[in-house]
């Protein structure tokens, strides 16, 4: 099992756009029991509240939405290189209908409850403060609504940093 210490948020290094828009992450949550990840590429870190946070946008249709509504705590976990097949079958299985840990064969581990992956560099451990649905009728671009064509509208959740996980060198 690989091991991890805990660093500041502002100890991260990288470029955010570049780990959530291009290499992707997994957003997961529930408990050591049951719990749900899915890939994301879409969403932030930042400072709102006088606080370090995560910012991640779920569609309802999404299983792991039903876990993020009855948790109060999720992560986010930005794999090492060489994990690409199991992020995108993460990110186009539903956990209805598959074992993704079995099937990607990723290694949960937690902290405290809140589940997260041995295969990670980074996993960012959140706690939920906010979430608001997005409403089309904010949208000043008509051109986003083209993402929406096929599916629900997203659901943001705003969660205070936690922790930072990063994995130790081999």
């Amino acid at each position: 099992m690989s091991k991890f210490i805990e660093i500041s948020p502002q100890e991260l290094e990288g470029n955010v756009f570049q780990r959530i828009g291009r290499q992707w992450m997994l957003v997961t949550a529930g408990t050591r029991e049951k719990f749900n990840t899915m890939t994301a590429s879409w969403g932030g870190l930042g400072v709102l509240w006088n606080a370090e946070v995560s910012m991640i946008f779920v569609r309802p249709e999404r299983y792991t939405y039903e876990f993020l509504e009855r948790e109060t705590d999720y992560s986010l976990s930005f794999l090492a290189e060489g994990h690409r097949q199991a992020l995108q079958f993460c990110g186009s299985r539903s956990g209805r209908d598959v074992d993704k840990v079995k099937e990607t064969g990723l290694t949960p581990a937690f902290d405290a409850a809140v589940p997260y992956f041995a295969e990670a560099e980074i996993s960012l451990i959140c706690r939920k403060l906010y979430y608001q649905d997005l409403d089309p009728s904010h949208f000043l671009d008509p051109a986003i609504a083209g993402n929406y064509r096929n599916a629900g509208l997203h659901r943001m959740y705003v969660g205070e940093i936690q922790k930072v996980l990063k994995r130790m060198e081999r």
